[in-house]
């Protein structure tokens, strides 16, 4: 039986890494944290995987564990002191074909939304929850998502006409 656990969660595993590293980006703003929250995530997952009776839940369950540790990183001391080097880390930048080539910078200015309003975006638009699943997600009321969807979405809007991009309302 524990074979046939570990072989369940490896594939949900082989299944969902992908689209939980690219969440975890949009929510931190860089890959390292982004690896980082997705291996929390996965070995929170992995820890709780024979407790969790329903298999079509796993996916909102890793979801709320990967924005609880994203929030978490954002209360930690550690995180508010700044590091410099000389060095610039080794990093590819990936091209989407299907980039016109403001996606760059739509995707700077999401990161300098509040982390709520950021994580609120990004589950809305990139993940296509309803409001109601986000607010389960972030543990909130509803109203609560609407309004912080609202504020970031009027920032991206006060921003956008400074870099000559167009928003749809």
């Amino acid at each position: 039986m524990p074979q046939q656990s570990d072989d369940d969660f490896a594939e949900w595993m082989g299944a969902r890494q992908a689209a939980l590293q690219r969440t975890a980006y949009l929510l931190a703003g860089d890959h390292h944290t982004a690896e980082d929250l997705v291996a929390t995530t996965l070995a929170k997952v992995y820890l709780a995987w024979d407790r969790i009776d329903r298999r079509e839940a796993v996916d909102a369950y890793a979801r709320r564990i990967l924005l609880n540790e994203n929030n978490s990183l954002w209360r930690r001391a550690w995180r508010r002191r700044e590091v410099t080097s000389d060095e610039l880390p080794d990093w590819i930048a990936h091209h989407d074909d299907h980039d016109e080539g403001s996606a760059a910078e739509v995707w700077r200015l999401l990161a300098t939304l509040p982390p709520r309003q950021r994580s609120v975006l990004v589950l809305r638009y990139y993940e296509q929850l309803s409001e109601a699943e986000i607010a389960e997600a972030l543990g909130v009321a509803t109203g609560t998502v609407k309004s912080q969807a609202s504020r970031a979405l009027a920032a991206l809007r006060e921003r956008v006409p400074a870099l000559g991009l167009e928003m749809n309302r």
